[in-house]
């Protein structure tokens, strides 16, 4: 069976990251996979696996036009090569899955979308949310099979995409793979938190990941000796930057960049805070309990309850709240919390689980055909 994974570049990014680790995995089973690559540039090009990468040549950086010059490189492939199936890693992959289906009809390969993000999308004025949610039912229409990344997902999918439950398959989100759910498990988690509390953040310095919330809940927090580290880059940088000296937060507050190993980090925080206005089922929140910590964060998804135990690991707020972040912040700290029953609930988001389902679910498409 071959599988074509477009991917738009080596930038850092979760839906980026699981689908490169799912295609090492097929291609280890013996799937004949093609990650069709958008251009090669970005963090994650030292450490991405060996996979067989098909590039057309950028006329100009393409990074500003990154979804269009995708559509031209993915039609571009699948004229010159067979595919069986297409894999949408995320829903930023949305628009190039339905461009395929649009423009080689009957020629085109049945497609599987994951999808990556909350689809309710209650951060939006009324009227973009409405447009939002006209797409995703004109995706409905168009593509072939829906995944979602936990069970909540389910009954989002069926109501928002307007597509029947035959077309719809849960797989957990693949955060892990098992050297990373093997290191992870294995660091230390005593009874008792640090003396000095030490938040951790991971994620692209991008608006949906809203941290000049978390800047400005963690600025609430009466303990001097608190800390928080956030790992990752992006646009937003110098705004964070300059949002952590009006709030003066200098001294407390380390931004490294992003790393291509988080572990130490994880591995002497005392908690993980989500500030997100959105996300799907987050690989930073499966890392961060295979990790044995507990979690504030906000309700960025429908699947946030369930991924929290219902509580027993955490605590949630509303987006936008930094009071609430606060609060959640300080609570995490003082609650009851097992590691090891997060670490239990971490253990089924591995990618040796998820990618034999997903080369189930190509065959049924590719049969079906």
């Amino acid at each position: 069976m071959k599988i074509a994974v477009p991917i738009h570049s080596f930038e850092p990014g979760g839906v980026e990251r699981v689908a490169l680790n799912l295609c090492a995995a097929w291609q280890a089973a013996g799937e004949d996979v093609t990650v069709v690559l958008g251009r090669e540039d970005g963090a994650m090009r030292q450490t991405a696996p060996a996979l067989d990468y098909a590039l057309l040549p950028e006329p100009v950086p393409t990074a500003a036009f990154e979804t269009l010059w995708m559509i031209r490189v993915l039609r571009r492939f699948l004229a010159r090569e067979r595919a069986d199936v297409i894999f949408a890693s995320g829903n930023t992959y949305g628009i190039v899955a339905v461009a395929m289906k649009l423009l080689l009809g009957k020629r085109c390969p049945p497609v599987a979308i994951k999808l990556s993000n909350d689809l309710y999308r209650k951060d939006m004025i009324a009227p973009y949310r409405a447009a939002y949610h006209w797409w995703l039912r004109l995706q409905g229409r168009c593509l072939d099979h829906f995944v979602g990344m936990a069970q909540p997902m389910r009954a989002e999918i069926a109501e928002l995409m307007r597509v029947p439950d035959d077309r719809i398959t849960v797989i957990e989100d693949p955060s892990l793979a098992e050297a990373q759910f093997a290191a992870l498990s294995a660091l230390p988690r005593g009874e008792a938190l640090p003396r000095a509390p030490h938040f951790l953040a991971v994620g692209r310095l991008a608006p949906q990941k809203n941290f000049p919330l978390l800047l400005r809940a963690f600025s609430r927090l009466e303990d001097p000796a608190a800390r928080l580290t956030i790992l990752g880059e992006g646009p937003e940088r110098g705004k964070l930057e300059r949002l952590a000296r009006e709030l003066g937060l200098a001294d407390r507050l380390a931004m490294p960049g992003h790393v291509a190993d988080p572990l130490p980090y994880l591995a002497g925080a005392s908690a993980y805070v989500l500030s997100s206005d959105y996300e799907g089922v987050p690989a930073v929140v499966i890392e961060a309990l295979a990790a044995g910590l507990p979690l504030a964060a906000t309700r960025c998804s429908v699947s946030m309850p369930g991924l929290l135990g219902e509580g027993q690991f955490g605590v949630l707020v509303e987006p936008g709240d930094a009071a609430g972040l606060t609060l959640a912040m300080q609570q995490v700290l003082a609650m009851p919390f097992d590691p090891a029953a997060a670490r239990a609930y971490a253990a089924p988001f591995r990618i040796s689980r998820a990618a034999p389902r997903y080369s189930e679910l190509f065959a049924k498409l590719v049969s079906a055909g």
